[in-house]
């Protein structure tokens, strides 16, 4: 069964996460010491990490909202409704939502963030969201 979406919504998001891994890579060449020293580097990342986190809850809610699917309880919950849609596996949905639990820790607690975990995840979380893409655009048949 095909899963109806707005297709310009789909690509206008991806683009969105797509950028900001982009220009989040371009940082992360940067050795740590260098990318931790200069407060440009440090929150541009986080600002970048929330543009592509809150495109794909976007995403998320978008597909779960076209399937009718349970509404989900926070934004983290998005990728497990995501998995129980079969569009995503569960290992797959798991980091989706600590990268989700991540940018809330940006958004809401930013002056407890350890600048060195952002440079961490620059390194570690972004094969997620690009694993993410993949999986949705191939579910999507849009890719």
């Amino acid at each position: 069964m095909p899963i109806e979406v707005d297709p310009i919504r789909v690509r206008e998001l991806v683009g969105a996460m797509t950028d900001a891994l982009r220009r989040l890579r371009e940082l992360g060449a940067t050795p740590e010491a260098e990318f931790l020293a200069d407060f440009r580097n440090t929150e541009s990342a986080k600002y970048l990490f929330i543009v592509a986190t809150e495109a794909a809850i976007d995403l998320c809610n978008h597909i779960v909202a076209r399937q009718g699917s349970r509404a989900p309880e926070s934004y983290a919950d998005c990728f497990t409704a995501l998995a129980d849609l079969g569009l995503i596996d569960d290992d797959l949905s798991l980091r989706l939502r600590q990268m989700a639990r991540f940018c809330s820790l940006l958004v809401h607690l930013y002056w407890r963030v350890d600048n060195s975990r952002v440079y961490e995840a620059i390194h570690t979380s972004l094969s997620d969201v690009e694993s993410y893409i993949r999986a949705v655009l191939d579910r999507l048949q849009l890719g």
